[in-house]
């Protein structure tokens, strides 16, 4: 019998991604939360909890959109549970993805000191 390269909770957590960045994007218009998208969405192997990274357009305001998100998890649940054909839908817990801001910081070092990766290429 053939393997499978995919696991069930990675095609739950890709569907629940697109489902919940649709739901996300609507309160954030509906409620006039911080501008958020959802990055991505890991699911534990007995679907019974869902972590939903999300980054923030506004880093600074990213714990006033997370607490917000965490708020409506119920109301997301509900509608996830009358969209998707799952058995049982995950409780969401939402978090915020950090790894854009990192990856800004780091890029900023690195536009800001060019002398030393330069001259690490004129030494050839």
């Amino acid at each position: 019998m053939p393997s499978r390269d995919f696991k069930r909770t990675d095609r739950v957590g890709a569907e629940l991604r697109r489902e919940i960045g649709t739901l996300v994007h609507a309160a954030v218009r509906d409620h006039g939360l911080p501008s958020c998208s959802v990055s991505d969405v890991e699911v534990t192997r007995d679907l019974d909890w869902a972590t939903v990274w999300v980054t923030a357009l506004l880093p600074e305001q990213s714990k006033e959109a997370v607490k917000a998100l965490n708020e409506l998890a119920g109301e997301f649940r509900r509608t996830l549970s009358r969209q998707m054909r799952l058995r049982r839908v995950p409780e969401m817990r939402f978090k915020y993805d950090d790894s854009v801001d990192k990856g800004e910081r780091i890029d900023h070092l690195l536009r800001e000191n060019p002398a030393s990766s330069s001259s690490e290429d004129s030494d050839d």
